[in-house]
């Protein structure tokens, strides 16, 4: 790309300085833009330009502590260009407050944060993807958001062909959506791969490096080929303490691993510091899309929170804990259980497309998914290679939106390959007391979505005994399979 993008805007205000604020000024000073760096808290832009020093020799970004002045040295500029990276909720409206006085006609903001969908634009990953390229997803008003395109596809992550893992995604919030159903999906992975993992260490009493080297050949080849969460589970599990440890004096000892010193609670959600994974969940319930791999990895992330609380709930119960597995042929076990791993992914992004597609639906944005998985190819938190190499084309080529990814001939097709392996890991894991939510629920999902003679049949039946719902009979010509509606007849179980 031409040095047109940063002529165009010249400099880039950041509002945030925390991890991935700082991070996001140093890419793009590193690209060539002047960087105004503004915080609520004047010594996180102390400390950011004092990194700042350490690491360019020639420094172009400059850290205000009076929002106005920080407004103000974006004037130099055609226009005023500003990437939020703050919390979401009302951290940004509270910024949009002080600075509306200072805004003119064709200023643009983007919004970086994780907000609600009800939103402007919206990209990003990790904190450290902020620094090296991130995937984003930019929704709002099109003449906006290709005014900052060029300048973005420059900051963004490239996958291996050099592409841009940024795209136009549709009007209003958008975005934001997309975003949102990432870090749902985000979820299921998690989930999914921590019960894996859970099984290899508890169950197979397997150690971390032996662990790590399992995740690092899965990663390798394969269905988990170039996936970005178990390339840097093998990481994890494989890094030793030092004496020394590493620049916050974290990871020090003779002996043992990192990961040995990390608690089993997830927080985020508790001190609200999170919120676009539980987000989804309701959205997924508001549009009664079946999202139960994601929605699983939530709960099971919210119930480890409180750990005072299941510390004495444990002392109650006196459930078993994982117990040591006793398996004669381990190495075709482990490999079913990279199998069930992918089935899990596959599943997980797949509730999350269908979503967006429904979403898209309903507001009218019109999202294209070729382009959500394209984006979804690099710098973001799920990447996965396989299921992005065989949904992209599809995609691509279809002019007719797709609602249920299981009528996809290649995403049926690998979900029939993989059930049997998906089931039995989740036998052997519940008859070892093991912890496999999202693994069950994915085993569940393919099971019902796919079933023919489901159980609810019955539920019908109660419901239409206690509150007259009405049903349909199997059978009958415009009754079965018909639509998604009220049935035609209602039975007297018991006169009123």
């Amino acid at each position: 790309m031409s040095e047109d993008a940063i002529q165009k805007f010249r400099r880039i205000g950041i509002v945030g300085a925390g991890n991935m604020g700082t991070e996001m000024a140093m890419a793009f000073s590193e690209m060539g833009l002047d960087v105004s760096l503004w915080d609520v808290n004047s010594r996180n832009v102390d400390e950011a330009i004092e990194m700042s020093k350490s690491i360019h020799k020639k420094r172009n970004w400059e850290g205000f502590h009076d929002v106005h002045d920080f407004v103000k040295s974006l004037e130099s500029a055609p226009r005023k260009l500003f990437m939020f990276s703050i919390t979401h909720g009302s951290p940004a409206d509270s910024v949009l407050e002080k600075i509306k006085d200072d805004l003119a006609e064709g200023d643009i903001i983007i919004d970086g944060g994780n907000e609600h969908f009800i939103a402007i634009l919206n990209g990003g990953s990790g904190y450290q993807a902020a620094r090296r390229g991130p995937s984003m997803t930019p929704g709002g008003e099109r003449k906006a958001v290709e005014e900052v395109l060029p300048l973005l596809e420059r900051y963004a992550a490239k996958d291996s062909n050099g592409n841009p893992c940024v795209g136009y995604i549709g009007p209003k919030g958008s975005g934001h959506y997309v975003k949102m159903v990432h870090n749902g999906i985000e979820n299921g992975f998690l989930s999914t791969l921590c019960e894996a993992w859970s099984i290899l260490r508890k169950s197979l009493d397997l150690s971390n490096d032996e662990v790590g080297k399992i995740f690092e050949r899965w990663n390798s080849e394969g269905e988990l080929k170039d996936t970005y969460l178990v390339q840097i589970g093998s990481e994890i599990c494989q890094r030793k303490k030092t004496p020394e440890g590493d620049a916050n004096h974290e990871g020090r000892g003779q002996g043992g691993y990192v990961l040995d010193d990390v608690l089993d609670k997830v927080v985020q959600d508790d001190d609200d510091s999170e919120g676009t994974l539980f987000w989804s969940i309701a959205e997924a319930a508001d549009r009664h899309v079946s999202f139960p791999t994601n929605a699983a990895g939530q709960f099971f992330r919210v119930a480890s929170g409180d750990r005072d609380q299941r510390l004495r709930a444990a002392h109650k119960m006196q459930i078993p804990q994982p117990a040591k597995a006793q398996i004669q042929h381990k190495d075709t076990f482990i490999e079913n259980l990279r199998r069930a791993v992918f089935a899990s992914f596959l599943c997980a992004y797949c509730q999350g497309l269908e979503l967006i597609a429904r979403a898209s639906k309903d507001e009218g944005w019109d999202v294209n998914l070729g382009t959500v998985v394209r984006i979804w190819r690099a710098g973001c938190i799920i990447k996965e290679e396989y299921i992005v190499d065989m949904l992209q084309p599809i995609f691509t080529s279809t002019t007719e939106p797709i609602t249920n990814m299981k009528l996809i001939d290649e995403v049926s097709a690998e979900l029939h390959k993989h059930y049997q392996a998906l089931q039995e890991i989740v036998l052997r894991g519940v008859e070892w007391h093991a912890y496999v939510p999202s693994l069950s629920a994915s085993l569940e999902y393919i099971k019902y979505t796919g079933g023919t003679m489901l159980a609810t049949q019955f539920m019908e039946a109660e419901m239409d005994f206690f509150g007259a719902h009405n049903f349909d009979r199997p059978g009958v010509p415009g009754e079965d399979p018909g639509k998604a509606k009220k049935g035609s007849h209602h039975y007297e179980w018991r006169p009123a």
